[in-house]
């Protein structure tokens, strides 16, 4: 009997036979990459298709011919959006705005996080209960529209920067990632040597947390860009309006001035002229983040995993 067995077991026959059936794994594996073959195409096509229409005529675009590639290769879009000057001052204001207002939110979360990271902190659990509550219950509109009247904001690049300097949320992924990556041991010694809280901040607590200093300052980066509700509650001068007010006037408000469109074509029908402006202004608006995302790729997951899940 043990003979027949061992006979069985060596036979590469039989392993071949039973390594032909799908194993559970297998199955969810094929079924997952399905799936997220899907949720790729279904992601991927509109840029692939803003992109293809504004290298497009806008003809092409208003027609209905641009499907994958472009049609009628173009550049008159992108050239009216530089050409038009409040786009350029908008695009000039959102780095300043995405500049300023990172800065700002990483320098405040970060020390924040630092302050209620440290054990010895007299009221932590207090102070944590105030900023918890924030992400929950707000005083509401028209108190916060006061509030940034009586501050003198209104009309300000100020009012694009200072309201939400503090991200609860960020705040919190920051503060667990001090307290689990940086021991309490290296804090003691560090004090015993007479190094300060100032000192040790930016000597040890900054250069070992570049992880969440990456996801922080992408996720300030980013709302900083996007924004344009700030912008349409608290400024009235147009020469400090971001780029997303601009777009919005494009894509909402199908406000455009055909006369920066250079081909007389296209000065022809408002609708292809909007349709070529909006898609070139969608590339122009989004491929800054674009570009800065592959740098800290490498910081995000960890910095985002160890801020969230540890401690």
């Amino acid at each position: 009997m043990s003979q027949t067995h061992a006979e069985i077991d060596t036979n590469p026959a039989k392993k071949k036979k039973f390594s032909t059936h799908p194993t559970p794994d297998r199955v969810y594996y094929i079924i997952s990459g399905f799936i997220l073959t899907l949720i790729l195409v279904a992601v991927s096509y509109p840029l692939i298709y803003v992109l293809s229409a504004s290298f497009s005529s806008g003809n092409a675009v208003s027609s209905g011919q641009v499907l994958l590639w472009p049609v009628d290769f173009s550049l008159e879009g992108y050239e009216a959006v530089f050409k038009n000057k409040d786009i350029v001052r908008a695009y000039g204001n959102t780095f300043l705005y995405t500049v300023l207002g990172t800065t700002v939110n990483v320098c405040v979360v970060m020390t924040c996080a630092y302050a209620l990271s440290r054990p010895g902190l007299k009221g932590r659990n207090f102070f944590m209960f105030l900023f918890t509550f924030t992400m929950f219950f707000s005083g509401g509109l028209i108190p916060f529209y006061i509030l940034m009247k009586d501050l003198h904001l209104i009309n300000t690049i100020w009012a694009m920067v200072l309201p939400g300097a503090l991200s609860v949320y960020n705040m919190i992924i920051a503060r667990t990632f001090i307290q689990s990556s940086i021991p309490g041991e290296l804090i003691e010694a560090t004090s015993i040597d007479g190094c300060s809280d100032a000192r040790f901040f930016f000597s040890f607590v900054l250069p070992l947390s570049k992880a969440v200093i990456a996801v922080i300052t992408l996720f300030a980066a980013v709302g900083h860009w996007n924004a344009y509700f700030n912008a349409l509650m608290y400024l009235n001068d147009r020469s400090l309006y971001p780029l997303q007010i601009i777009l919005r006037e494009i894509l909402i408000m199908n406000q455009v001035d055909v006369s920066m469109i250079m081909d007389p074509e296209l000065q022809v029908a408002n609708a292809q002229a909007a349709a070529v402006l909006k898609y070139s202004l969608i590339v122009v608006a989004t491929v800054p983040i674009l570009s800065v995302y592959p740098f800290i790729q490498k910081y995000f997951v960890k910095g985002v995993m160890i801020g969230s899940l540890k401690g």
